[in-house]
């Protein structure tokens, strides 16, 4: 039987901030009316320009797998195209289709209500989204710095 350890309080702001974004996504999650989560990072990751499936993967810190998966349930709901990449018969190019932008606009018009009525309990909302928001390029540039070091060690070209 584990031993049980009391806790000396509350934790450490990184873990309470760790805790909340777990929190926070769970009820993000819940707001996507038909539509999980990683779908969503895929669409809207191929809106914001990464159109071929090796750089979602590596844009999202995903598998090339799970992301073949994904595009494949998408794609069946008609919210993906998936099309050829001239000069690379392995790629697959990807794009939204019209109702793709549909779905991703409903999600992102819900997930964003449900994170306003949050942070509208704040003392300064505007500033905490603001703060929130900044963490999106702070992420991107960590994987981006984990891929370049990946690949610099394995001697292969980091996928941008």
């Amino acid at each position: 039987m584990a031993a049980r350890r009391e806790s000396s309080g509350e934790p450490d702001a990184a873990v309470a901030a760790v805790r909340a974004l777990v929190r926070v996504s769970r009820l993000l999650e819940r707001s996507l009316d038909g539509l999980s989560l990683p779908h969503y990072r895929i669409l809207a990751a191929v809106s914001a320009g990464d159109e071929i499936a090796s750089r979602v993967a590596a844009r999202l810190a995903l598998g090339r797998p799970a992301v073949s998966v994904a595009v494949a349930a998408l794609t069946d709901r008609g919210l993906l195209l998936r099309t050829e990449v001239k000069g690379d018969q392995r790629a697959s190019g990807l794009s939204l289709t019209e109702e793709g932008w549909a779905v991703l606009a409903r999600a992102d018009g819900a997930m964003a209500a449900e994170l306003r009525a949050v942070v509208g309990k704040a003392a300064e909302p505007d500033e905490m989204l603001g703060t929130l928001g900044l963490l999106n390029g702070l992420v991107s540039e960590s994987y981006a710095e984990r891929r370049a070091e990946r690949a610099r060690t394995s001697g292969q070209a980091a996928v941008p």
